[in-house]
């Protein structure tokens, strides 16, 4: 399954609106973090497998802080990264962070939480 990025603010207004008809994962990976990097891997791993259930984002927080700081307004999920969310019909289901990101909770909290 393809990623694709949000490095705009009407990006990420895109993917917000697409949740009321599909659900997406947003990946918040810093690039600088090696914490990230690691989940940044469970998350490759995830879409590798992953079916057309749902779309799945990635947010660079450091390169797009404006995108990440709309994020943490939109959801009221205080930011942290790397960070990932399931969102559904524009209402956060399921978000974690750091080492809890890996492929295994994600496909649980899509079949747990859709």
């Amino acid at each position: 399954m393809q990623i694709k990025e949000i490095a705009k603010l009407k990006d990420w207004e895109q993917a917000w609106n697409h949740s009321a008809q599909k659900p997406v994962i947003i990946f918040k990976h810093s690039t600088t973090c090696p914490i990230s990097a690691g989940a940044s891997q469970e998350y490759s791993s995830f879409t590798k497998s992953a079916d057309e259930s749902v779309n799945c984002y990635i947010v660079n927080v450091i390169e797009n802080k404006d995108v990440s700081n709309r994020i943490q307004t939109d959801t009221n999920v205080k930011h942290e990264s790397p960070q990932i969310f399931l969102i559904s019909n524009q209402d956060i289901v399921w978000h974690t962070s750091h080492v809890q990101i890996t492929k295994g909770n994600i496909e649980e909290a899509i079949e747990n939480k859709l």
